[in-house]
């Protein structure tokens, strides 16, 4: 691939550019608000030149809304030898170009898992897809060369191509990705008129939960319109666990010792149920998830404090594995929790005792 066209310069257009560009593509840009076309090339991702001829992809990066639209313009257009778009919706936007009659032997239909709170060009980094999954939805139109072109650009993005059925891929969506969304800010919007007294005891785990939930409205109301159905299905049975734990909850709560063990036994439950799917999301670089122990280590707020520590666990011959930090209330400190594996954990918390680390239990 010589020259690519990426039409949206949002987050994840502009990721793309700018990882291309650094790989000797030349990538040019459109937008429909030219000043964000102006933003990307400016950071580098590309040229909002227009280009001379066909360049050898067109990447669409426009909300799922618009997808088939721009599509259908580009291509009846001729701009480019191959097609895709990385809308977080496969299935209507493929049915959309298939009503409009368009041959789809030149387009694919893809979606890079990856993204940010934050969208627009200037959120966006090269490296966004580096060892993230990136979903592939071939038909039996797709054109071998269109299918080498996308395989090509997920290389170049260091992305991990994985092959789907584009409605296989909204109903997975649907249940890792638009339902998390909603239920955190769900879970957010509790907040909203909390107690100012109960907002300051908020700790690492309200904020794990809750991140997603600062994330664009006007975005996610693009994303979840194209695809209600599946999320209202995974909602649904969201719900109904909700239901049946709000009852147990209830139970727990009665003088009624027969209400109060079948609340127990059905809390033990669904917190079961949790555990064991938890344990198959994926761990570390998609491998299956691994047992990592907890070494809490209390530092200061200051500069350097984290590359110290760092620096002493390796100096210790011990590889970090994952890393939290949890900010203290009030106080210039925080809790760092580095994973380690089980083996590891009593040779980096003496290490680091020695060289004067506070090492919490």
């Amino acid at each position: 691939m010589r020259t690519a066209l990426v039409i949206g310069t949002g987050l994840v257009g502009t990721s793309a550019a700018l990882a291309l560009s650094g790989r000797s593509v030349h990538v040019h840009l459109v937008d429909h608000d030219p000043d964000s076309a102006r933003t990307a090339a400016a950071l580098g991702a590309g040229t909002d030149e227009p280009p001379e001829g066909r360049v050898d992809l067109a990447v669409i990066a426009v909300p799922p809304a618009h997808t088939a639209t721009v599509l259908a313009r580009a291509m009846r257009d001729g701009v480019a030898r191959g097609y895709l778009d990385v809308a977080s919706v496969k299935g209507g936007p493929r049915r959309e170009l298939e009503a409009m009659g368009l041959d789809l032997t030149p387009y694919i239909g893809t979606h890079p898992m990856a993204g940010k709170e934050r969208s627009g060009p200037l959120a966006a980094t090269g490296d966004l897809f580096e060892g993230r999954p990136w979903v592939l939805t071939p038909t039996r139109d797709t054109d071998t060369e269109v299918l080498n072109l996308a395989l090509e650009l997920v290389a170049l993005c260091r992305a991990v191509p994985v092959v789907m059925d584009a409605d296989a891929h909204d109903r997975a969506v649907a249940l890792v990705s638009h339902t998390p969304q909603l239920i955190s800010s769900m879970v957010a919007a509790r907040l909203e008129e909390a107690d100012e007294t109960a907002v300051r005891l908020c700790g690492q785990g309200i904020r794990d939960v809750t991140r997603i939930a600062a994330s664009d409205p006007r975005m996610w109301v693009e994303i979840l319109s194209a695809n209600p159905g599946p999320v209202a299905d995974v909602l649904a049975g969201v719900a109904a666990d909700l239901e049946e734990t709000v009852t147990a909850l209830r139970g727990l709560h009665s003088a009624d010792e027969e209400k109060r063990r079948a609340g127990t036994d059905a809390i033990e439950d669904v917190l079961r149920r949790g555990n064991a799917g938890r344990v198959r999301v994926p761990g570390k670089h998609g491998a299956a998830p691994a047992a990592y122990e907890t070494v809490a280590v209390l530092i200061g707020d200051k500069p350097g404090e984290l590359a110290s520590i760092f620096a002493d666990a390796g100096r210790a011959g011990v590889n970090i594995e994952d890393v939290r930090i949890e900010h203290a209330s009030g106080q210039q400190a925080g809790l760092v929790q580095l994973m380690v594996v089980p083996s590891a954990a009593p040779v980096l918390a003496a290490a680091l005792t020695e060289r004067g680390w506070s090492v919490r239990s």
